[in-house]
């Protein structure tokens, strides 16, 4: 079965490197991106099965990330959840009026993010199972 590709977006380099240590070791395939004119680029090409996409980038902020992907049919269906420090209810309902699929607040619950990554997949019970598996796992080597 091929691996499910996630775009990250974040101009914070260290969680970028976080969450892709977290989702290759799940399993998944990592595109990361650094602004948001390079994300949407990377989009494109990289046609990704899901989005973590930061609303405070350099060059394009990731409401107009999400706002160009989602109008335009070509990429329209690829889930985007937004991950960001911005917690007021204002910056939620336009992340909303921009597409997103989720809207999750900075520090995040790693284990809420997962699941709704599956969630968000339909990877369904297995993954799940398998996500709580290899949680499990690492435990017992940290």
């Amino acid at each position: 079965m091929k691996a499910h590709k996630i775009l990250i977006v974040d101009d914070y380099p260290n969680m970028v490197e976080m969450l892709s240590i977290r989702l290759t070791a799940a399993g998944f395939e990592v595109v990361t991106s650094f602004d948001g004119i390079d994300a949407l680029q990377k989009a494109r090409v990289h046609k990704p099965d899901l989005i973590l996409l930061d609303v405070l980038l350099p060059k394009m902020d990731g409401f107009k990330v999400c706002r160009l992907l989602k109008f335009d049919e070509k990429y329209r269906h690829i889930p985007i959840i937004m991950l960001t420090s911005r917690a007021r209810d204002v910056d939620r309902a336009t992340g909303m009026e921009m597409g997103v699929n989720a809207y999750m607040i900075k520090p995040y619950d790693s284990a809420v993010l997962m699941a709704k990554i599956y969630e968000l997949l339909k990877v369904g019970l297995i993954g799940a199972a398998a996500l709580t598996q290899h949680q499990a796992t690492i435990a017992d080597a940290v």
